[in-house]
Formats: structure tokens, C-alpha cells, sequence
């Protein structure tokens, strides 16, 4: 009788303690739980299980963006691969000086609180899309280690939507994958916000179908968003909040005189930098146009052969040779 009591008394000590932590004063963890099962429609019964419609809703609203809508201004653009001999600040500096040979510089850097790398590649038009060797095969999905050996690439990172729906990922991809100016995958033919490179080696983003980007020029291209900043504006958010909350993130750039960046960062699902801090990052070194990937688990950056980043699954456990994805950019030569 006396374990049975003791047993009820630890139950429900344990109620409590969850009751504290999901309706006490922890913000975080309330923002942290809801904005985590909002983001898939599988797991969204979680956050409905733990609060009340208008507490999810408020909560979705802080953490929400306002897209941008302006038409991309290629004409901007003005790509120049020669060295520079004077930079108006210490990131043009960081980023542009250089050895005469160079094809790309990697940094070490913080956004927000977090260790992230950003890459410089000089010649835009060596940035390909990168993909998995055959689609919806049930064992297509490939790393992007072995992707970017397999494509000929120095620097690649993973970028595009795919199916999750137990979340081991798939080799199914989701919405439009262009390759050389033609449709390799679609799924759908609505209105997409399609990010990749035009014939003229600049980084359009649209929001478009396949053909009609394709019509603007696109050669290759990928879905997947938001648009952080489009022709040096940048996108803004509902609060302080960020947007899509925490996680580890991905982002493509280019910046005016043409030098691609691609920003990895670390951290995992739930824990890492929000939207409006890889934004301001990316913005401080001169990014024009930039775009949000695929970011979280899937994170990756490959550099000659070897990942760079430490990819982590939501329970914040190492990916060995990280995650297995359908798309991404990379450096090709």
C-alpha cells in the first residue's frame, strides 16, 4: 500500500512539474513547442494538445514575416570577378580579399549567438543545382557529401523541399527542380517561390510556376523560401520574434558585383538562429538578393570532399555524414 502511494505522489508530482513548465512562465518553451509542430502538418496536434487555439494562433502571428513582393532587378547586378584593391567596410574586406586563383573563401562567423560559415564564390556562373541521382525510388535520397563528389563540386550545400512523412526523409521531391534551363521535377503547377540562377549566372527569385521562370531566363533553380532580402531590401518581420523561430539555417546570396554566398549555420530543429538574424547577417555582407533553404536536420556544407557544419537530429544527436536530401547549389568545376 505505502508504494502504491508513494507511486501516486510521484505521478503526480510529474503532472505538476509539466503543468508548470507548459503554463508557467517559461515563454520559451511555449513558443518553442508550438512554433515546432506548426512547422509539419503531422505534428500539429501537438501544440493543440498543450494549448487553446487563440494561444497557438497568437503565437504563430509573433513569429510570422511579411514576404516580400518586389520583382527581382537583375539589371543591379553587375557581375566583375577581378580582385578589388579597396573595400568600404571590414565584411566587403572579409569577404572580397583575395589570391589571384581563388574560386571561393570560407568564413567563420556568429549569427546571432551561433558559429555559422559563410562562403564566398567568386564565379556565379561555376553555381549549379546539384541533385539526388534518380527521384521517388525509395532509395534515391543521397548526402550531400557524396552529391557534390558525384557532381563534380569544391563547395556544396543542400537545399530543396522533399517528402517527410515519418521523418526519415524520402528521395521525393517537393514542388520544381530546373536543371539547364529544363523541368526535372514538378509535382504541382501552381505559383511557387522558385530560387536559382539565370542564363546570365544572376540569383532570380520568383515567385512563379517552372515555365514561367524558366521564360525569365532561369537555367537552374529550386523550390523552397522565404526571400530574405530582394534588390537590397530586406524582409520583415511581425515582432522581434524572427520568424520560423529557432533552428539550425541554410541561405543562398549574391551580392551586387555578382560573388555568390551560401550561409550554413549551426545548431538544430528547434535551437539556432531565427530568419532576421541570418537576414542581418547576410545584409552585412552585402548580400542583394537572398533566400531561406532547407534548413534544421537537413543543414549541410561540403567543402572538398569533407562536411564542414555538424548536422543534428531533433534530439540534438550528430548525423554521421549528415542527412540524405534530394537537392542543393554547389561550386562546379
Amino acid at each position: 500500500m505505502k508504494k502504491l502511494t508513494i507511486f501516486a505522489i510521484i505521478i503526480d508530482l510529474c503532472i505538476a512539474i509539466c503543468f508548470f513548465i507548459f503554463y508557467g512562465p517559461f515563454t520559451y518553451v511555449k513558443n518553442l513547442v508550438i512554433s515546432t509542430a506548426m512547422v509539419t502538418k503531422t505534428h500539429q496536434y501537438i501544440a493543440y494538445t498543450f494549448y487553446s487555439e487563440n494561444t497557438v494562433k497568437k503565437v504563430l502571428a509573433e513569429n510570422a514575416y511579411i514576404p516580400l513582393t518586389d520583382e527581382v532587378d537583375l539589371d543591379d547586378i553587375k557581375i566583375n570577378t577581378k580582385i578589388p584593391t579597396k573595400f568600404d567596410n571590414e565584411y566587403e574586406e572579409a569577404i572580397l580579399k583575395r589570391e589571384k586563383g581563388d574560386k571561393y573563401k570560407k568564413l567563420d562567423i556568429k549569427v546571432g549567438k551561433y558559429d555559422a560559415h559563410l562562403v564566398a564564390i567568386y564565379d556565379p556562373s561555376k553555381v549549379e543545382l546539384i541533385t539526388a541521382p534518380k527521384f521517388n525510388s525509395g532509395n534515391g535520397a543521397e548526402k550531400i557529401t557524396k552529391m557534390c563528389t558525384r557532381s563534380g563540386g569544391i563547395v556544396c550545400i543542400n537545399g530543396g523541399m522533399f517528402a517527410d512523412p515519418d521523418g526519415w526523409g524520402s528521395d521525393i521531391p517537393q514542388g520544381y527542380l530546373i536543371k539547364d534551363g529544363k523541368v526535372i521535377w514538378s509535382d504541382r503547377s501552381s505559383k511557387e517561390n522558385l530560387i536559382g540562377f539565370t542564363n546570365d549566372n544572376k540569383l532570380l527569385l520568383i515567385n512563379a510556376t517552372a515555365m514561367e521562370a524558366i521564360q525569365k531566363g532561369m537555367r537552374d533553380a529550386l523550390q523552397f523560401g522565404p526571400f530574405l532580402i530582394v534588390n537590397g531590401k530586406t524582409m520583415q518581420f511581425a515582432s522581434s520574434a524572427g520568424g520560423y523561430d529557432r533552428a539550425a539555417r541554410v541561405a543562398i546570396a549574391q551580392r551586387k558585383d555578382g560573388v555568390v554566398l551560401f550561409l550554413v549555420t549551426e545548431g538544430v530543429h528547434t535551437n539556432g538562429p531565427n530568419l532576421k538574424e541570418v537576414t542581418e547577417t547576410l545584409e552585412q555582407y552585402g548580400a542583394y538578393n537572398a533566400a531561406n533553404l532547407d534548413g534544421g536536420t537537413s543543414a549541410q556544407l561540403v567543402i572538398n570532399g569533407s562536411l564542414i557544419n555538424t548536422p543534428m537530429n531533433v534530439f540534438g544527436k550528430k548525423i554521421a555524414g549528415g542527412r540524405s536530401v534530394v537537392s542543393g547549389f554547389g561550386l562546379i568545376d
